[in-house]
């Protein structure tokens, strides 16, 4: 199995970098075919809201893309690399999955893109574009770290909690609307980590 360290170790230019097993499991996770066991839900999250500022992001959008795999097949292979060289960046690249009010006609949910500060006036590769960001809070979920080849599972883990989730606990709500959902890129040593919009819930 080629897992996502070796690749970035050792890049070679294929159409995706995952295996179809990895792909098989990912898509039957989105649409809910999976349950996980009992034990593999118990595992320790770390959960927190944090404040994001106005700001852009630079993105490139596929076609019809509703996921990683699909947008791959779209766009390429190479997008993370490009997005990884822009010096003024605030984080590291993001998958992002956009809310309605920022899609293009006839473009993808799924995106990658990276982002910047709401001043910036650099370059933007070719094939991609500048997009603002209003603030928001973004709820982060991060899960165990794990074996750089168990990320399927890793990913799936995170998801299962994220649909059980109730910010309202917490005295939030989902805003979808207000922000793009995220994922960082699937590094063992660090867990699997993904956000998803909120607003705080007004106190009547």
């Amino acid at each position: 199995m080629l897992c996502p360290v070796d690749y970035r170790r050792n890049p070679k230019p294929i159409r995706l970098f995952m295996p179809d097993r990895a792909r098989d499991r990912y898509l039957k996770l989105q649409k809910g075919e999976i349950e996980m066991a009992a034990d593999e839900a118990a595992k320790t999250l770390f959960v927190q809201v944090v404040e994001r500022p106005a700001r852009k992001v630079i993105l490139k959008r596929g076609i019809k893309a509703t996921h990683y795999f699909e947008y791959c097949g779209e766009v390429g292979c190479d997008v993370w690399d490009v997005l990884s060289r822009v010096k003024e960046a605030m984080y590291e690249p993001i998958g992002m999955w956009l809310p309605r009010g920022m899609i293009k006609p006839g473009t993808s949910t799924y995106v990658q893109g990276v982002e910047v500060p709401a001043d910036y006036s650099g370059e933007v590769p070719d094939g991609f574009e500048v997009m603002d960001l209003p603030p928001c809070k973004m709820m982060v979920f991060q899960g165990e770290p794990y074996d750089d080849c168990r990320f399927e599972e890793a990913i799936g883990e995170l998801w299962e909690v994220m649909k059980r989730h109730r910010p309202e606990v917490y005295g939030f709500e989902w805003a979808d609307e207000d922000a793009p959902r995220f994922q960082l890129a699937p590094m063992g040593y660090r867990g699997y980590i993904e956000a998803r919009p909120v607003r705080q819930v007004s106190k009547a």
